[in-house]
């Protein structure tokens, strides 16, 4: 596991909130495991339980505060910038990427249910290998 520092306040775990925890702040709070690639004072990154990629890893800031990219970018725009700087870093990484060439990938934010999202913790798909135009599409 990678680590950085942040210049951001964030605390290194979820606060604590009247919302029930999602998945991915139960894995920054460690009570889930998670095969961890990256990690930094506000963002995490791991590996996708159930990959539609070759590669698929998942950045997610360690606040649920944001449901969305959309809410993120309003609220945010400075940790969203972290996220696609993450993203990037992962996929430069030749042991992530594995066979699959370096700097070329997909970064996907899904955003509400009908297009699937089912964690409201907003976070990036990082997803690379073999994918071609529309390999996503119904």
């Amino acid at each position: 596991m990678s680590t950085s520092e942040s210049s951001s306040s964030e605390p290194s775990t979820v606060e604590p909130s009247t919302v029930e925890p999602s998945i991915f702040t139960r894995i920054v709070n460690r009570e889930i495991p998670a095969t961890i690639v990256h990690e930094t004072d506000t963002v995490i990154a791991f590996h996708d339980i159930a990959p539609k990629a070759p590669v698929h890893l998942l950045v997610v800031p360690k606040t649920q505060r944001y449901a969305n990219v959309v809410e993120l970018a309003a609220g945010d725009p400075a940790l969203l910038a972290e996220i696609v700087d993450v993203a990037s870093k992962l996929a430069d990484d030749g042991a992530l990427m594995g066979e699959y060439p370096r700097d070329q990938f997909r970064l996907i934010f899904n955003t509400g249910q009908a297009v699937g999202q089912t964690v409201f913790h907003v976070h990036a798909h990082v997803m690379a290998g073999n994918l071609t135009e529309g390999s996503f599409a119904h």
